[in-house]
């Protein structure tokens, strides 16, 4: 088992070394690259909207009944504050990602997974194209440039969330949760909400890229290995979030 994954790590690591180059022909990678950018980044646009308004309610609405509860009195502006900090440290960066890694990464690795299977990628091999590079490196610089973006509106939206649970329950005001999300807060917050949507975008391309480009078998094996893709994606993205938190917050 022990030399099952150090196996799998050696040929991620080999595979990254092949998929990071220069690509051979610039013009089809602009091509295969805005490809990408809609297949992975304009798609999902719907679903990070939709989660970022209810969560971001469901956020706002806890807050307040944690700030009711408290045995000393808290400003009902901090609903805002809480709920805008909640969401750039956790909850877009991370929930988000963990989303698109199902979404995302469950698609890329079935279609690299059939496109193997189908000997497509044999082919590529045999006509002298570096076939990680040509099939990975668009959707690496795809997802790390498009990634922040989705997570940059998650938090708009999930903000926008707030301020309609408010007008929706009559809990707070409007002017306390705007004044609550115009609190300052520090940039540090915002760098390391970033970091990790970056770290996580480049495993959300690169371990289902793995996962789809070695499977071996036919049509069945391809849906186990999209399954094998998500739950390690998922394992990936929690470990470097850990790691992250400790290097960047602590």
């Amino acid at each position: 088992m022990l030399k099952k994954f150090f196996t799998a790590i050696g040929e991620y690591i080999i595979l990254l070394g092949k998929s990071l180059q220069k690509p051979q022909k610039m013009r089809v990678f602009w091509k295969l690259f805005m490809r990408e950018i809609n297949d992975l980044g304009v798609n999902s646009f719907g679903l990070v909207v939709f989660t970022s308004i209810f969560v971001g309610a469901v956020v706002a609405i806890q807050m307040f009944n944690n700030f009711d509860a408290s045995s000393f009195p808290i400003p009902p502006s901090f609903v805002g504050y809480a709920t805008k900090a909640v969401l750039v440290l956790e909850f877009a960066p991370t929930i988000i990602s963990l989303i698109l890694a199902g979404k995302v990464g469950s698609y890329i690795a079935s279609s690299i997974g059939t496109m193997r299977v189908s000997e497509q990628i044999d082919a590529l091999d045999i006509m002298g194209v570096n076939s990680p590079n040509f099939l990975i490196f668009p959707k690496i610089i795809a997802c790390m440039l498009f990634n922040p973006l989705l997570i940059a509106i998650s938090i708009v939206f999930g903000i926008l969330g707030g301020y309609i649970a408010g007008i929706l329950t009559g809990n707070w005001t409007e002017n306390d949760y705007i004044t609550g999300i115009q609190m300052y807060m520090p940039n540090l917050f915002i760098y390391y909400a970033f970091t990790k949507t970056t770290v996580f975008a480049f495993i959300i391309a690169t371990v289902p890229s793995y996962f789809g480009y070695f499977v071996k078998g036919g049509s069945l094996e391809v849906g186990r290995a999209s399954t094998q893709a998500v739950v390690w994606t998922m394992v990936f993205i929690i470990i470097s979030e850990l790691i992250l938190t400790q290097l960047i917050l602590s």
